[in-house]
């Protein structure tokens, strides 16, 4: 029976492999008619057979592939630990809560004490500051980096700074000396939003493994897909345990699903008030969720995690043929720079219309929607003009100058791999748009 099982999963999956290239053909480009999106998914057979293999073990929780996913990731990062979540909002929620722990001591983060975050990002990288009742402190960013403005951390800093908060801006890893210098002087925690910045480096180290916690995402438009999903990855095995319990319900049970007494002692605890010998799989230590993802999901992600190399090279292509092909245009556009000492992993190309370009961005934008090239602005903008906001408590640093020139002026283009073929149109049509402004400027 086992042989006879066997064959047909081989058959099935060949079957898989056969429909992929039929249903899923490269489509021919027309410039002007089809469309160019900023982001999206870039898969083949391997993606859909990997699926389609797990789809055949019906274990529909976290199981094998998540497994091997977790583990090849977390080498690949070169980092110790990686628990997967449902998704890059996710991960940032669990990298927060998780420094709230009571088992951290002295260090835990409680009520009212401060994280020092952007205001130029997006939500979910400072919605689990609010979440946990922590206070966010916004310092701005600097041009055309996009990145921490690292001159305002020690004016953000007070006695009740406890962690930092920031992302690498579309793949462009922040001023990372600035950073750990400030953190290890204050004695903070210290978390990188990695989610758009997978295979980024600075002085040839990867962006994530220079704090205590780093995030990732897999939602379709980032370096890899799981369709959704995300991941923290971190050193400290302490830290990952204490992920993993506000992912599972909180609890204190480190039990993968469908495995018992891992610790050895599943009737002899005694934590708590509960009574001496409490099933430990149903004992918790946290206020929890259930974060977990699919194996499905995993599966997708260890099909990936073996294109990643070049799915970044191809970003990276993608961004250097952009900014050549635009260096033209430098009087109407700012156009982006990486950070000194830094390799990005580019998310997207930014752009920032100038104060005193013969056109504002969203002429820009329309023009490109015109053209059938997707554009997105530079997320929330500044996040503390945002409605979601407006009745909670936080503090601002400084000025955010510059965050409000992002908020006005900038927007970013697709340069995932799925865009190599039309970099020459897009940059045809922002030249083309410069070449209407002159002559009506004439």
């Amino acid at each position: 029976m086992t042989g006879r099982k066997e064959q047909l999963r081989e058959q099935i999956l060949s079957l898989v492999a056969e429909y992929c290239g039929e249903a899923f053909p490269l489509p021919r480009f027309v410039a002007g008619e089809t469309p160019v999106p900023v982001s999206g998914k870039t898969f083949d057979s391997a993606e859909m057979c990997m699926l389609v293999d797990s789809c055949l073990d019906f274990w529909l929780t976290t199981g094998r592939f998540a497994e091997q996913f977790e583990r090849e990731f977390a080498h690949w990062f070169g980092v110790r630990e990686c628990v997967l979540a449902n998704s890059g909002s996710s991960a940032n929620l669990l990298a927060v809560s998780a420094l709230t722990s009571p088992k951290l001591g002295g260090r835990r983060l409680q009520p009212g004490d401060e994280v020092i975050t952007l205001a130029a990002g997006f939500p979910t990288t400072i919605n689990p500051i609010f979440q946990n009742n922590l206070v966010p402190v916004f310092v701005d960013v600097t041009l055309p980096t996009y990145n921490v403005d690292v001159t305002q951390l020690e004016e953000a800093f007070s006695p009740r700074t406890r962690a930092v908060l920031f992302a690498h801006t579309l793949g462009n890893p922040f001023d990372l000396d600035a950073v750990t210098a400030f953190v290890h002087r204050h004695d903070l925690w210290m978390i990188e939003d990695c989610c758009d910045a997978v295979g980024a480096a600075y002085r040839g180290k990867k962006a994530g493994t220079f704090g205590d916690l780093a995030t990732t995402s897999f939602y379709p438009a980032h370096h890899i897909t799981m369709g959704e999903g995300g991941s923290i990855l971190m050193e400290n095995p302490l830290l990952r345990t204490l992920v993993e319990s506000f992912r599972d319900w909180g609890r204190d049970c480190w039990c993968a699903p469908g495995k018992d007494n891992t610790c050895g002692k599943r009737f002899d605890w005694q934590l708590g008030e509960l009574p001496f010998g409490y099933d430990h799989k149903y004992t918790y230590s946290h206020i929890g969720y259930n974060l977990k993802l699919t194996d499905m999901q995993a599966a997708v992600g260890v099909a990936q995690l073996q294109k990643l190399t070049g799915f970044i090279e191809a970003r990276r292509c993608n961004f250097d043929l952009l900014r050549a092909g635009l260096r033209e245009l430098e009087e109407f556009f700012i156009l982006p720079e990486a950070t000194a000492w830094s390799d990005p992993s580019w998310f997207g190309f930014p752009i920032a219309v100038r104060s005193d370009a013969p056109f504002s961005r969203n002429h820009v934008t329309r023009h490109l929607e015109d053209c059938k090239i997707a554009t997105r602005l530079l997320f929330g903008g500044n996040l503390v003009r945002q409605p979601a906001y407006r009745d909670r408590q936080f503090r601002v640093a400084g000025t955010l100058a510059n965050t409000d020139f992002v908020m006005d002026n900038v927007f970013w283009i697709g340069v995932y791999p799925g865009v190599s073929r039309v970099i020459e149109y897009m940059i045809e049509s922002l030249h083309s748009l410069a070449s209407l402004a002159v002559r009506a400027g004439d």
